[in-house]
């Protein structure tokens, strides 16, 4: 509505781009529309896109749904909602059809958000995994490097004063020239 304003006093879209700070080619085609339609045609449409395909009512029992947690609607393995879930969710108590990614946007209106469950095989024994890590874990790993012993900086060799005398360039006096 700026933007019809000052069409109106005759000021050129490339000089309302720079007074509004938005692009050239928002500016023009404002003004194009501005131009055949007037301030009308300049008048927000609402929000673009689909329409939500559950009714207000609908939203709330989905938000209901939800709280009740996945183990209620036959997801047991685990207490997580994905959008995948929550579409098949939808599906079955709905019966409307929504895509993964317009179902997480659907979670987003009541305030939840989607989860991603920890991948892990069937067959992963956890006990066997916890022996090993204490028994075999310690054995096969490689010990670090010693404490003190080099620089933090890569690019950077520690001074010469901080190396042990027996280490290369200990005996290096102060900086090269």
């Amino acid at each position: 509505m700026q933007a019809a304003g000052l069409f109106e006093q005759e000021i050129k879209p490339l000089e309302v781009a720079r007074r509004l700070r938005v692009s050239r080619k928002s500016a023009y085609r404002w003004h194009h529309l501005w131009r055949d339609g007037g301030v009308q045609a300049l008048a927000s449409r609402g929000p673009s896109g689909s329409r939500c395909r559950l009714s207000p009512r609908c939203l709330e029992k989905l938000a209901a749904y939800l709280d009740e947690g996945p183990a209620a609607h036959g997801w047991v393995e685990d207490q997580v909602w994905t959008a995948a879930r929550v579409a098949t969710l939808i599906g079955r108590k709905f019966h409307v059809s929504y895509s993964v990614s317009g179902a997480t946007r659907l979670m987003h209106r009541p305030g939840f958000s989607a989860q991603v469950p920890a991948r892990r095989a069937a067959e992963r024994d956890e006990k066997a995994v916890t022996a090993w890590k204490e028994a075999t874990w310690a054995e096969v790993k490689e010990p670090g490097r010693p404490a003190g012993a080099t620089s933090v900086s890569r690019t950077k060799q520690g001074s010469p004063g901080s190396r042990p005398e027996d280490a290369p360039g200990a005996g290096a006096g102060g900086p090269r020239s």
